[in-house]
């Protein structure tokens, strides 16, 4: 009798482990494709919480994240950045940052970008974890993926994956603000040296089994409250901003030819250029179509714009200005959106046409 009840407990056992594992299975395949994202603070959801840097290189501390979190997150904004309504609309659930506490569950994808980094090393170099460490970064995932999901598991997690790239601010403030590091290259030499490094590292995750990418250009510094707020001082005798303009046009162009480049080179390569340059000009012509009452001044900061880099009293500067509402503000601080600024973008480049998202949208790549 013992026996045949302890059989019978035997079968069940096995029945029970099979059925989960086949659910795993099932869930594995089913839902949309895993999200990892690169870039900077635009997309760092909380990576530089981890890293020692600078604390201007930081946004744990309030207000930042007051509005939707209720505490500070380690993202530049008062509440969620892209990739985190990106994960919703593509029904994932909260996708954390790479170098959070015991992150070891990667099916759904982590989060690399760190704020400060550039597609360049040398961008803010020791401060950040920049663009190549964070494909090297990618690469440790892949191989802890092996081990949990094997050649074929891993395989299929990785083409399904959508991988996010907002990289190259940064880059460019570096190389207008004088910079030795970089005086003897061009402006040309040294947009192709910024889209060069972006390339090779989608080859790299190309390489690695990624198929589908977002890449976002960069939007037009004539909207940044910290440029413009520069632009002011300096009673319209700003060269910079010229030379940023520029910067951000070459950039744009030419990281769009690259992705068309790639397309016949990189075998099964699919892309949405999301054009957030367009995106915040439709919102900065008509901010009252959006829910905005001010595209101009950020909700937190110093100076006629709020676009001195003084949020949160950390750095030097410890006075600042907070707005009442910031979702009445397109930018939360000198140079990052508020929560619903990301919103609206999230929104407009996921179910885009070929205005905003090109030569499909982030929903369709999504589901593709």
């Amino acid at each position: 009798m013992a026996s045949s009840t302890n059989l019978r407990l035997c079968v069940l056992f096995i029945f029970f482990a099979v059925g989960c594992v086949c659910m795993q299975d099932e869930q594995l395949h089913n839902h949309h494709g895993p999200l990892f994202t690169f870039g900077d603070s635009l997309v760092d959801t909380g990576n530089n919480n981890y890293i020692n840097t600078r604390r201007i290189a930081q946004a744990n501390y309030p207000p930042y994240g007051q509005t939707f979190f209720k505490y500070p997150s380690g993202r530049w904004s008062d509440g969620r950045v892209l990739p985190d309504f990106f994960a919703e609309y593509a029904d994932l659930p909260w996708i954390l940052p790479y170098l959070h506490p015991g992150n070891k569950r990667y099916v759904y994808g982590t989060n690399f970008a760190s704020g400060g980094a550039g597609a360049l090393h040398e961008t803010n170099q020791g401060l950040v974890m920049s663009l190549k460490t964070q494909a090297r970064n990618f690469k440790k995932v892949e191989r802890i993926l092996r081990k949990q999901l094997g050649r074929t598991g891993v395989n299929t997690i990785l083409s399904k994956g959508v991988y996010l790239i907002w990289i190259g601010t940064n880059d460019y403030s570096v190389y207008a603000s004088d910079s030795k590091l970089f005086s003897s290259y061009s402006l040309e030499k040294y947009v192709d040296l910024v889209i060069g490094n972006l390339s090779s590292v989608i080859e790299e995750i190309h390489k690695k089994g990624g198929r589908k990418f977002v890449v976002i250009n960069l939007w037009s510094p004539n909207h940044i409250p910290l440029v413009q707020e520069e632009a002011v001082a300096s009673q319209g005798r700003d060269a910079r901003l010229g030379q940023l303009n520029h910067l951000v046009e070459l950039h744009n162009g030419q990281l769009y030819k690259e992705l068309q480049r790639l397309t016949t080179k990189l075998k099964g390569f699919r892309y949405s250029y999301a054009d957030s340059y367009k995106v915040v000009e439709e919102i900065a012509s008509n901010p009252a179509k959006y829910g905005f009452k001010d595209v101009k001044v950020a909700c937190c900061g110093s100076g006629k714009l709020r676009g001195i880099q003084s949020c949160g009293g950390q750095d030097t500067l410890k006075e600042y200005q907070l707005c009442e509402n910031p979702k009445e503000h397109l930018f939360f601080d000198s140079n990052h959106g508020s929560d619903k600024g990301y919103q609206i973008l999230a929104e407009m480049i996921w179910n885009g046409d070929l205005n905003t998202s090109r030569p499909i949208n982030v929903k369709s790549l999504f589901q593709s």
